[in-house]
């Protein structure tokens, strides 16, 4: 069985995993003085600017209707996004307003400001980008292309567990976990606080889309190693743990 676990043991032990720790964790990293984790990863891709002028990309700003009008949305139009757009969405689910003393304050929130993410794209249909995969680099509102792929959406649907509406989506979003930035605090605590932080993440990305005319689905039906060989990831010190389909409706 999947990591030498009877089905019963699995749902015990994912019950177990809910329940909160906090009081009985080892002592932390950051109480024996070692460093803090680099709030940011930078690949060394080729970089794209990002705008931080969103104004025209709002379509919708009424609270009350965003929240009514918010669903998961899974058939999308064979039209490409803008740029704006792109950038509005990827700062609404990690974006960094300041740094202080090594933590990032961002528009989303994260237990102990640690914000564990890091966030890919598959790109299909965006202007001014060429097909592939990127990675943003939040603490500078930046992207950076990590390889050309012509076929990306066929991998994209490999990588969604075959979920074969994926392929229509422009842009396909997907956050990594990097462990031990809140590990170095929170130690066994931090395996409750990520799926969290991945929560928060999601419903600002959602409402975003929804304020900017945009249809998105949140999967966590991934394959795993698939998800990570995708993204050059290497599974262990950082792997993926959610996605996110946005295309034009």
């Amino acid at each position: 069985m999947e990591h030498g676990l009877e089905p019963k043991e699995r749902l015990e032990h994912n019950r177990t995993a809910m329940k909160s720790v906090f009081g009985t964790v080892s002592e932390s990293d950051q109480e024996k003085g070692l460093p803090m984790p680099q709030p940011f990863k930078v690949c060394g891709g080729k970089r794209v600017a990002l705008t931080r002028e969103f104004t025209n990309v709002i379509r919708k700003n009424d609270y009350l209707s965003l929240l009514r009008d918010r669903v998961s949305r899974r058939a999308y139009k064979d039209a490409p996004l803008s740029l704006p757009e792109l950038a509005f969405l990827l700062w609404s689910a990690q974006g960094v307003k300041s740094v202080r003393s090594g933590l990032t304050f961002r528009v989303v929130p994260s237990g102990g400001a640690r914000h564990p993410f890091e966030l890919y794209l598959a790109v299909k249909n965006v202007t001014g980008l060429e097909k592939g995969v990127y990675h943003y680099l939040a603490g500078t509102h930046e992207l950076e292309l990590l390889r050309p792929v012509e076929d990306v959406e066929k991998q994209v649907v490999s990588v969604l567990n075959n979920q074969s509406f994926t392929s229509a989506a422009a842009v396909t979003l997907f956050f990594s976990a990097v462990p031990y930035r809140p590990e170095w605090r929170y130690v066994e605590a931090a395996g409750k606080l990520v799926p969290i932080d991945a929560g928060h993440a999601m419903q600002n990305l959602y409402l975003s889309a929804e304020a900017a005319g945009l249809g998105m689905c949140a999967i966590a039906a991934y394959n795993q190693s698939v998800a990570d060989a995708f993204l050059g990831l290497d599974g262990t010190e950082e792997f993926t743990v959610y996605a996110a389909t946005i295309g034009a409706l």
